[in-house]
């Protein structure tokens, strides 16, 4: 007798999404593409190999090396990985080198709507494992000053040691609970890449349960993710920019947050330019109504940008 598979559990991914059927567009699509392995990218570490025609020969040396890809135009220096089950980048020499980094296509969005300029006091308050870190560096030439702060222990020694082998020196290390960061010199932009569910990671296996489903019984994620972003807020400089972000669907961990820190302070949402395709975020949920400027936050499909869906949210303290 063939086996069932069991709709009603939470880890049956049909069942778990269907809250979402009326929100992610081409729903059926966005299913059917959970299915599929998630892509590998890679970007080329500038500050490693600055030169166009290093660059050029680096790229040479991957495809000797079995690395089919393509270039990604929207995002400068991004690759997509075309053979991506049969490439492990990370066990790559280019890699351990530094002169590559693996890093998700929509991972790139925060810091370019953050847009870091040379000379900035920066904190990327949730930073582990670094990639975000690396970007900021990479696209301020190394000549920012990089707060790059995490909780625990383990993760700070995976963000340490990916701070050494991209060769960066303009970053400072710290471990805060990012709620109770301590107060100093105002920041003048912050990252709040917030802990979260992960939604935008999930995919599916052959019987229809949720791969990488992070457990339940977890923290109140809201609850920490506003206070990350509350805490983000007073630690910025009037005027000074916060982006905020997640890598997960539900708006609760979003444009809910976003709306809290815009009724509890004087900020603003602000828009910028993005290079991938998005939706505009959500000014009600289940009948709660947010904040009409909430729109100007984005949201990114997994099946439409073919990376990891992610949601954010550029700020700026009026006062």
């Amino acid at each position: 007798m063939k086996k069932k598979n069991n709709k009603s559990s939470p880890f049956h991914y049909e069942d778990y999404f269907s809250k979402y059927e009326n929100l992610i567009p081409d729903y059926k699509k966005f299913l059917s593409y959970l299915k599929t392995p998630m892509p590998q990218y890679f970007r080329i570490n500038t500050l490693k190999v600055s030169n166009k025609d290093e660059q050029k020969h680096l790229l040479n040396i991957l495809k000797e090396k079995g690395v089919i890809f393509e270039e990604v135009k929207e995002i400068s220096y991004f690759y997509r990985v075309i053979n991506n089950e049969e490439i492990s980048l990370g066990n790559l020499e280019e890699y351990s080198l530094g002169l590559i980094h693996s890093m998700t296509l929509s991972s790139s969005l925060p810091v370019i709507a953050l847009d870091p300029k040379p000379g900035e006091l920066i904190l990327d308050m949730c930073a582990a494992p670094g990639g975000k870190t690396g970007l900021i560096a990479m696209v301020t030439d190394d000549k920012a000053i990089i707060v790059s702060n995490d909780k625990r222990l383990d993760r700070l020694t995976a963000l340490v040691s990916n701070i050494k082998r991209l060769g960066i020196t303009c970053v400072i290390t710290t471990r805060y609970r990012g709620e109770q960061f301590p107060f100093g010199i105002p920041f003048n932009k912050i990252l709040v890449d917030a802990p979260c569910t992960g939604e935008g990671r999930y995919r599916v296996g052959l019987e229809g349960e949720i791969l990488y489903q992070k457990g339940s019984g977890r923290a109140n994620l809201p609850s920490i993710q506003k206070g990350l972003l509350v805490r983000a807020f007073d630690l910025v400089e009037p005027g000074g920019i916060i982006v905020y972000s997640t890598c997960t669907i539900n708006p609760k961990e979003n444009e809910e947050v976003v709306d809290y820190l815009l009724r509890k302070r004087q900020a603003e949402i602000i828009d910028w330019e993005s290079p991938l395709p998005f939706h505009p975020g959500l000014i009600e949920w289940e009948g709660k109504p947010y904040h009409p400027s909430l729109k100007l936050t984005k949201r990114y499909y997994t099946h439409e940008v073919q990376a990891v869906g992610f949601f954010v949210a550029k700020i700026r303290r009026i006062n």
